[in-house]
């Protein structure tokens, strides 16, 4: 049996180590799938630890390390990689070294943590204290998809990297929660994250005389007031789904009536069955413009699928993070409409992702995905230990 509270003690012993792996993350971000000097780091890191072997190079800047103890399960931890094209406007000594691109979403706390996770779980497999084998997955490309529309997570596991895992966690930093707290949550708890393209199409024509030709603004409107009622009168008030445009692009000069509106925006929902239906009554809106006169063109490019927490591996979880700290607040609500591309992993094996309480207190809101977003660094030991006891947990789970 594992001793938690000598768990807690080896991660804070190591809490100044865990900092400066993060700062020196910080300080020189990476785009997607573009992480070289950040996976060099890591694997260099990685080396230093005893008794753990390292596979590189896995969808070109992707790092399994394993820690093998004996006969037994095989479980499976998860950190992303990859920054934002963000310009830092934090000045506190490590900001991003690298103009227009800024760790903004906590990845490298992230990093930072499975790297400190590997340090206890090398050490706790050499003592004896568990039987087993865990995988820590360095995950390139979380917030960005390559030339096939995919990320990270599923470019790694079509080279296998989930072969023979029984199980996967992860966590996210929280910047709308202390450090102290973590939220969770049993089933899906992110969105399945699509985007559609639509076009309105019509003849055009002269803005003098537009009683001559179809004009597809005109149509527009009638689109808009049909897209803008799905969400309350064809979904389900049960359900979870949103639909927003975010871009709305016609038009070369003011006497012109242009042929076509392009119309692109966001789908987001919960379940497979919402997702499509919800993807069915878009294409529908668009059909009104064809009394009008007019055409349309529709397609969804289909992104990351939601995250579905597994309720077993969250009671692992839940159970590590109070058998540790006795006092911690656990917040029990979906994590929202954000998309996370750990939902590839928990689609295929069971699987959760927990968030990490990390504002500072300082009374500023320094939201995921801004140029001032920080993190109470008191967060690290926190996130090592309770990430390496779930894995310890689920090792042993019957």
């Amino acid at each position: 049996m594992i001793v938690t509270n000598d768990l807690v003690k080896e991660a804070k012993v190591i809490e100044k180590q865990l900092v400066g792996w993060r700062r020196h993350l910080h300080q020189y971000p990476e785009l997607s799938f573009q992480e070289y000097e950040t996976a060099k780091f890591v694997a260099e890191t990685l080396k230093e630890i005893d008794g753990v072997s390292i596979q590189t190079n896995i969808a070109n800047t992707g790092i399994v390390a394993t820690i093998s103890a004996g006969e037994g399960k095989t479980v499976a931890i998860r950190a992303d990689m990859d920054a934002l094209p963000i310009t830092e406007k934090n000045q506190h000594g490590f900001q991003s070294q690298h103009p227009g691109v800024m760790h903004a979403c906590g990845h490298d706390a992230h990093t930072t943590i499975l790297l400190g996770a590997a340090k206890i779980l090398a050490k706790k497999a050499k003592e004896g204290s568990f039987q087993g084998t865990v995988k820590l997955i360095f995950q390139p490309a979380e917030e960005a998809t390559d030339h096939e529309g995919l990320s990270g997570a599923p470019r790694m596991m079509q080279e296998g990297i989930l072969e023979n895992v029984e199980s996967i966690i992860a966590l996210h930093l929280c910047p709308w929660e202390p450090v102290g707290t973590i939220q969770m949550n049993d089933g899906y708890s992110m969105a399945n994250v699509d985007v559609f393209h639509g076009k309105i199409r019509a003849t055009g024509g002269h803005g003098g005389y537009p009683h001559l030709g179809t004009d597809p603004i005109w149509m527009l409107g009638s689109f808009l007031q049909a897209f803008y009622g799905i969400i309350s009168r064809k979904i389900s008030a049960l359900d979870t789904a949103v639909a927003s445009i975010g871009q709305i692009e016609t038009g070369t000069a003011s006497n012109i009536i242009p042929e076509e509106v392009s119309i692109t925006g966001t789908l987001r929902t919960y379940s497979p069955e919402v997702r499509d239906q919800l993807a069915k009554e878009v294409e529908q809106a668009f059909k009104v413009v064809q009394p009008f006169g007019g055409s349309y063109t529709f397609e969804v490019e289909r992104g990351e699928p939601a995250l579905n927490n597994n309720p077993k591996v969250n009671e692992m979880i839940r159970e590590a993070a109070k058998e540790l700290y006795p006092a911690i607040k656990i917040v029990q609500k979906p994590f929202g409409l954000g998309g996370e591309d750990f939902g590839y992993m928990t689609r295929q094996i069971p699987g959760a992702m927990f968030f990490l309480g990390c504002a500072l207190q300082d009374g500023i809101s320094r939201d995921l995905h801004t140029n001032i977003f920080d993190i109470d660094e008191g967060c690290l030991p926190m996130g090592v230990s309770i990430l390496a006891e779930s894995a310890l947990k689920l090792l042993k789970q019957d």
